[in-house]
């Protein structure tokens, strides 16, 4: 197994990366490689990638001056959210 296969497998933070970067169009035929190989055996990021798509279909459409996020909450919904990946 290669190590760019091996990094992809046990990396979850690295594949939601991905799902990001594919939601923008903007994957390699290898970054798909990779995260196809993880989605396979990782059902955590197969719901993350689900709620992704979902919200990303839900707020389409909107101008961008009606929604806004005060900063603060931002800040604080990111910790959460790095707390919750680094329990892997």
């Amino acid at each position: 197994m290669t190590g760019a296969l091996k990094k992809i497998i046990y990396n979850c933070k690295q594949a939601t990366l991905l799902i990001e970067k594919r939601t923008l169009g903007n994957i390699t035929a290898s970054e798909a490689l990779q995260l196809q190989v993880h989605l396979a055996g990782c059902s955590l990021c197969r719901t993350y990638q689900k709620q992704s798509m979902l919200i990303i279909r839900l707020f389409t459409g909107f101008p961008s001056d009606v929604i806004k996020l005060d900063d603060t909450f931002k800040v604080k919904i990111q910790q959460q959210i790095e707390k919750e990946m680094n329990k892997n």
